[in-house]
């Protein structure tokens, strides 16, 4: 898609520099996509991942980044880069293909369960629950249970101030549930924001009841998530991790491998594999517990 095609869906930016695009993106995303990004200030150019080809930018920002990306000039990047992105989802184009859903062998759902008639698939030997909600661009894999009230592929939480209202932001990615993985009770997974990503649980992951999974978040292999557990969009957290009662993880964040969260924190920061945190904000388990016995 070039950058002239699409300069008229939004009011008052200007094409500076001829670029091609195949989706949209934030200038930190990791894919195999040729991203459209936005950018505001000089000091997040080094952070532009390699897949950046285009930006909307300012004009003194787009004379000096238009000999390496396709530049649209906007007063207001961010929020020009949001009405683009409404616009695109809902073109034929841009938006993931529909397919009719497809369900596997020997799986057990329920009647009072609402799923998608389009761009669902459930695997083999599958539960599903009563007053189960699935909504479109969902894979479920072999073997996984779904329990009773919980929502899959719903509306994340995006929204921008622009113009004196709050625009919703589109969503239109998808929902990846892995093999032999089980949602407890009323938990809620949001599908990606953007057509080429998914909101993931890895194979034989357990998250408990009322757990909340924002858009874009990569849950890895074989993790175990407490009841009330929010984890904040396009966070990632590694295999074999545990993420206690209560907790509150931060938008964005990446976590690592047989990470350990206790009970109530709030973690606002990466961590290396093998870290255990506790505390609001959190900070390494032994020097939570090192302060508590100070102040006793």
């Amino acid at each position: 898609m070039l950058l002239s095609e699409v300069v008229n869906l939004i009011d008052n930016v200007e094409l500076l520099n001829e670029g091609s695009f195949s989706s949209l993106g934030l200038a930190v995303s990791k894919c195999d996509e040729d991203l459209l990004s936005f950018i505001e200030s000089e000091k997040y150019t080094k952070g532009l991942g390699k897949n950046i080809k285009c930006l909307i930018t300012t004009r003194e920002l787009g004379e000096k980044l238009k000999d390496s990306y396709g530049i649209l000039i906007s007063e207001n990047p961010r929020m020009d880069y949001f009405k683009l992105h409404n616009k695109l989802s809902t073109m034929e184009d841009y938006k993931r293909k529909d397919f009719d859903t497809v369900i596997g062998e020997n799986c057990e759902i329920s009647n009072l369960a609402s799923i998608s008639k389009k761009n669902v698939k459930i695997g083999n030997n599958v539960k599903i629950e009563e007053f189960v909600v699935i909504r479109e661009n969902t894979v479920i894999g072999d073997n996984s249970i779904i329990r009773a009230g919980v929502v899959i592929g719903g509306e994340g939480y995006e929204y921008k101030r622009v113009d004196g209202i709050i625009m919703n932001v589109n969503h239109c990615g998808g929902v990846i549930i892995g093999n032999n993985v089980e949602i407890q009770y009323n938990a809620c997974i949001d599908k990606a924001l953007y057509s080429w990503d998914n909101t993931i649980i890895g194979d034989y992951s357990k998250l408990d009841n009322l757990v909340h999974i924002e858009h874009g978040v990569k849950i890895g292999k074989r993790c175990l998530i407490a009841s009330r557990t929010t984890f904040g969009g396009r966070t990632v957290i590694g295999d074999d991790s545990w993420v206690g009662l209560g907790a509150i993880i931060s938008n964005g964040l990446t976590l690592g491998n047989k990470v350990s969260i206790s009970l109530g924190s709030v973690v606002t920061k990466n961590l290396e594999d093998g870290t255990k945190v506790s505390g609001n904000f959190a900070i390494k388990h032994d020097k939570f517990i090192d302060f508590i016995k100070s102040i006793r």
